[in-house]
């Protein structure tokens, strides 16, 4: 008879909150808001796997588990070169499948579920660089609040959210540009994220490329996003169940994202991102659609 062990479904049910929070919504790049506009998005995000990367970068196998956010990301110009952001999950459901025994089928822990708020993240961007600048430069910060559950379930081991209080500060350069006549921008990021609660501090940087067809009435796009942990928090052995929650995960993804203007403000999105490498994080693909109005 085959069981996983209580520290293993601890550490794999809540690994997939630090993409959520930390790197799926966020938008925009290098370049805020005009004063008074503004671009408000609501997406169904989720995942669903069997198996994830340990801390050694390797994939074994664990109980079926999902989750699906309702995911809200707004930004909106205090002035032509101060931005407020605001993102995460509205809503979110944490689910797991009965634990069975590999060879008699017989149910050794029960499937379990919660539903709740994640947790929200506050930010502010402001322009380094004049608007209409050749090569745009951007400074955030971005205050991710422990506004989700962080322990539910029988056992505590269904979260909404890490239990932590984080600050992020991050810096975005772009550039946009012409190929013939279909038009072009590409950004990179770079950032440190400071976490709490005896969680490890972690280095973020990604670029994107994307580019608009049909009178730009669709944009296509492709980002790379690597979340890397220092480390330096504390380790399961030092910290209570709930607390190792997403904490030392490291990742690499590609995402492919299209976004459908049907008028001038209103469109519709959809998003692929595939995990190239990653250390306790869920092996499996997340999917994400949406409509947006881009004011």
């Amino acid at each position: 008879m085959v069981l996983y062990s209580n520290k293993m479904r601890e550490t794999v049910l809540g690994l997939l909150l630090v993409i959520v929070s930390g790197t799926a919504i966020y938008a925009g790049g290098p370049w805020p808001q005009m004063k008074g506009h503004g671009y408000f998005k609501l997406a169904e995000w989720w995942t669903v796997f069997d198996q994830h990367y340990t801390d050694a970068g390797m994939v074994d196998p664990n109980v079926t588990t999902g989750i699906f956010n309702t995911l809200f990301y707004g930004e909106y110009g205090i002035t032509d070169r101060l931005t407020a952001t605001v993102s995460g999950p509205v809503f979110s459901r944490n689910y797991m499948n009965n634990l069975k025994s590999r060879t008699t089928e017989e149910i050794i822990v029960p499937g379990e579920a919660i539903n709740g708020v994640g947790d929200i993240n506050l930010g502010i961007k402001y322009g380094l660089t004049k608007p209409g600048s050749k090569y745009p430069v951007s400074i955030s910060l971005i205050l991710g609040l422990p506004t989700g559950i962080a322990s539910g379930g029988s056992q505590g081991n269904l979260q909404t959210g890490d239990g932590e209080f984080n600050q992020m500060i991050r810096t975005d350069i772009g550039r946009s540009f012409k190929v013939g006549n279909l038009p072009f921008y590409t950004s990179a990021y770079a950032g440190f994220n400071n976490r709490t609660n005896q969680f490890s501090e972690e280095v973020r940087f990604g670029a994107e490329l994307g580019a608009g067809f049909f009178k730009e009435k669709l944009w296509a796009n492709i980002k790379f996003n690597s979340v890397n942990s220092l480390k330096n928090g504390a380790t399961a052995e030092t910290v209570s169940s709930t607390s190792i929650f997403a904490n030392n995960t490291e990742f690499n993804t590609i995402s492919f994202q299209l976004n459908y203007y049907v008028t001038e403000k209103f469109g519709f999105s959809a998003d692929y991102t595939e995990i190239l490498s990653g250390e306790i994080i869920a092996a499996a693909p997340s999917y994400s659609i949406g409509v947006f109005v881009d004011l």
